[in-house]
């Protein structure tokens, strides 16, 4: 991205938001509650029976004054987090939304049904109680560092020689996260096939959980998703359907430290698996293992990390190298 277009004004042509997808449930035979909102009110009669609305998904969308990609480009975030990851950087740079903005695309960037401001469900109808993450956890899940390397006083923590996450400000990355139940993938991919749905032909970047919901839709949507771009997918699509997906020009980008980690080595090479059976369906698949390309350093956080703009860079070439990133005429 040119750092240059960084300092200038964002102009658009609208911004707004909605929530998409969902259904409708009837919760009976449960008894009446009295409940005390606040010290001091009123109580409250309470009756759970009824119907509710469960599992819809927030939505928001920026559309550049001048568009210059060929389709709308979405943003879909990973596992304990929410639309917030492609935002501002932990340490206050700019995150990959307003890169893209900048360069022209027309950008959707959501919550994921039971993240943020997306729709959740009572536990009648989600069971399984919610996971949480740890401050401790990512630090080595996301290979910012070993896991020898963390420690609850910031001053002591100790990422990998040359990390490029920005960690004096992994405690505010930390205020992100989210949630996440391990039950609702079926609600998720609904409410992403409706939103491709509802906006028509699309770019579809995911990270890391999300790699279970993009090549997903792909393949129950493949007339409208015009390109796939997975940021580390944890989960990989499904090789015996990799011919859906023959005609969707396909990148996947991976880090650094790779090796270094308990579970990446089995997930990068499932990536790899995938990108051979969507060759073999004769699909257009790049693969872009970031220290191989000379860029190294970072974390499964790529979109944060300290050199986020020049693999930002990199995803736009590669966008424009299969002439999706047009010129598309000014909308007015």
């Amino acid at each position: 991205m040119n750092p240059d277009t960084a300092k200038q004004p964002i102009t658009l042509r609208d911004m707004g938001s909605f929530h998409i997808g969902g259904r409708v449930v009837e919760i009976t035979g449960k008894p009446m509650r009295e409940i005390l909102f606040s010290a001091g009110g009123v109580p409250a009669q309470i009756d759970p029976n009824g119907q509710y609305q469960i599992e819809a998904m927030y939505v928001q969308y920026f559309l550049p004054q001048h568009r210059q990609g060929k389709y709308p480009l979405m943003m879909w975030h990973g596992g304990g987090l929410t639309g917030v990851t492609y935002e501002t950087t932990p340490d206050g740079r700019e995150g990959w939304l307003t890169m893209f903005i900048r360069n022209g695309w027309d950008v959707y960037i959501s919550d994921a049904v039971e993240r943020g401001r997306s729709g959740f469900a009572p536990p009648e109808i989600w069971p399984d109680p919610p996971l949480h993450l740890t401050k401790a956890n990512p630090f080595e899940r996301f290979r910012i560092g070993p896991r020898a390397g963390w420690n609850s006083d910031p001053a002591k923590r100790e990422p990998y020689p040359g990390n490029q996450f920005p960690v004096e400000a992994y405690d505010d990355f930390t205020k992100q996260f989210a949630p996440r139940w391990t039950g609702t993938n079926d609600a998720v991919i609904a409410a992403y096939i409706a939103l491709v749905d509802k906006v028509g032909p699309s770019i579809l970047m995911f990270h890391s959980q999300a790699g279970a919901f993009g090549f997903k839709v792909a393949e129950a949507r493949p007339d409208l998703v015009k390109a796939l771009i997975a940021i580390e997918p944890a989960v990989a699509g499904d090789g015996a359907l990799a011919g859906r997906l023959k005609n969707i020009p396909t990148l996947m980008v991976y880090g650094d430290y790779i090796e270094r980690d308990s579970r990446w080595p089995h997930m990068h090479r499932l990536g790899l698996a995938y990108a051979g059976s969507l060759r073999a369906a004769s699909g257009i698949v790049d693969v872009v293992n970031l220290p191989e390309a000379g860029i190294k350093g970072n974390s499964h956080m790529l979109m944060m990390d300290r050199n986020n703009a020049e693999i930002a860079g990199l995803i736009q070439r590669w966008l424009a190298n299969k002439g999706l990133a047009g010129s598309n005429p000014p909308i007015r």
